[in-house]
């Protein structure tokens, strides 16, 4: 790759990574939070809850936006909003401006994070030099995420406010560079083109009801719980009616004929549920029923973050010699084997013997995060580079929100007393879903082992492309 390549690379990876790191020292600090600002736990989880409702319930229309708008264009002008709207966070007096400022950065995140992904889908040619520059995207985001888990704490001991304002430092930083790096490029044609807004706004509400009726199931009723999934589930079919009908949709339905971006976003979908029910689990169990400090906690789950070092470095060998399908099933096999080592974490289990599980996680993580993201952009066209980024980062959101959700209902329901006894009952019966979600993605990706590596049904989509009049090939935006 040429330096300006790389120099593009490294903005891009400036912008992942400050999405990671945001989010994670925000979960450290929200103890912080909620002593300084006086907010009730119900308003508290509000400050994490609309961030996700922002990022996951726009992240369609933000690469839908990267496509029809330029994806540069976006990317800067919604890393603006994200610089802005974090330092108002940092400002916020009350607990309702903090909430607000969280739903609108993560309403940035959903705008940039595609963009910046499909202006290196489109950017970099297909083959060895795209997966390359995205194993060191994917690496990235995960040492954020790691390393957020740390300064988040070392911040938060000195104001909870500077987890707010370091990532406007940060922000700024990526946002000189980003100007002076990206290349310009003139505006797409857009002939009678225009935002699915009905599209975004059924989608977002289908995810949302389906997210809430499982975190509410362990303590509702049943006709309650099955009311609000069922609801969701209407909304998807409402959602499916306007795109079939809409002369822009938000995503063209024919794009789901190419079977690896399928596998890709099933998988991850499930990967992201199994992971982060995982990390929830985990924290509780450290800090509450062991008593270790926030500080404490990060450093032990630190070690997950072996994925930054291992995505860039081992996971480009193993693609280039087994494929990507091959190298996700191994990865999540070995989640399912990190989670199924933690089932039976006792009340005095010392860190070495949580460490074999820890460890082999990150591993899992680095193996099938990555390829994951090549998979769900390869043999897409140019034109739906936005469209097939939004959907696999919506699919990890939602995935996300599902595995907290599903987690945290099965703990409380499990959960009989305050005892260490009961706790543990909990936390090991909650355990289970992120092993059961890594068995169903590693079934799931079992479907792609026959096919060859790299021409994982580029062709069908190419195909389907040309057949509703996107060219399969033009100039990058």
């Amino acid at each position: 790759m040429s330096g300006r390549a790389w120099g593009v690379l490294f903005v891009l990876c400036g912008a992942i990574f400050l999405e990671g790191i945001d989010v994670a020292m925000l979960n450290v600090a929200l103890p912080s939070i909620r002593e300084d600002l006086g907010m009730s736990t119900g308003m508290l989880q509000w400050v994490m809850s609309a961030y996700v409702l922002g990022y996951g319930g726009f992240m369609l229309l933000g690469g839908r936006a990267a496509d029809l708008f330029g994806r540069r264009r976006m990317f800067v002008f919604w890393l603006v909003v994200f610089l802005l709207f974090s330092g108002l966070g940092g400002l916020a007096t009350e607990g309702w401006t903090l909430i607000v400022a969280r739903f609108v950065t993560g309403v940035a995140a959903a705008f940039m994070i595609p963009a910046g992904l499909s202006i290196i889908t489109t950017g970099f040619e297909e083959g060895p030099q795209r997966n390359k520059a995205l194993l060191v995207y994917s690496g990235t985001a995960a040492g954020g995420f790691s390393l957020g888990l740390v300064v988040g704490g070392l911040l938060a001991a000195i104001s909870w406010r500077w987890v707010f304002f370091a990532p406007v430092i940060l922000s700024l930083l990526v946002l000189v560079a980003a100007v002076a790096l990206i290349p310009r490029s003139p505006r797409p044609e857009r002939t009678g083109e225009g935002v699915d807004l009905a599209g975004a706004v059924s989608v977002t509400a289908a995810i949302l009801l389906l997210v809430f009726g499982v975190e509410r199931a362990a303590h509702a009723s049943a006709a309650m719980t099955t009311g609000t999934i069922a609801a969701g589930l209407v909304l998807f079919l409402v959602f499916i009616a306007i795109e079939r009908r809409s002369s822009s949709p938000l995503v063209r339905l024919g794009i789901f004929r190419h079977g690896g971006l399928v596998r890709a976003n099933l998988s991850g979908m499930l990967l992201a549920a199994g992971f982060f029910g995982f990390q929830f689990i985990a924290v509780l169990y450290l800090q509450e029923l062991r008593g270790w400090s926030t500080l404490e906690t990060s450093f032990a789950l630190i070690v997950i973050g072996v994925d930054a070092i291992l995505s860039p470095t081992l996971t480009p060998k193993l693609v280039a010699r087994f494929g990507n399908t091959r190298v996700i099933f191994g990865g999540l096999l070995l989640a399912a084997l990190s989670y199924a080592l933690f089932l039976p974490v006792g009340a005095d289990w010392t860190y070495m013997a949580m460490f074999p599980s820890l460890i082999i996680l990150g591993l899992a993580f680095s193996l099938a995060y990555g390829p994951l993201t090549i998979v769900a952009t390869e043999g897409i066209a140019e034109e739906e580079q936005g469209v097939a980024g939004g959907l696999l980062y919506t699919s990890f959101q939602f995935g996300a929100a599902l595995g907290l959700s599903s987690v945290a209902a099965v703990n409380i329901g499990a959960t009989h007393g305050t005892t260490p006894a009961a706790l543990l009952d909990g936390y090991q019966a909650a355990l289970i879903v992120p092993l059961a979600a890594a068995l169903a993605a590693a079934f799931v990706s079992a479907f792609g082992l026959r096919s060859r590596p790299g021409t994982e049904d580029a062709q069908p989509a190419a195909a389907e492309a040309t057949e509703v009049g996107v060219p399969a090939v033009e100039a990058s935006r």
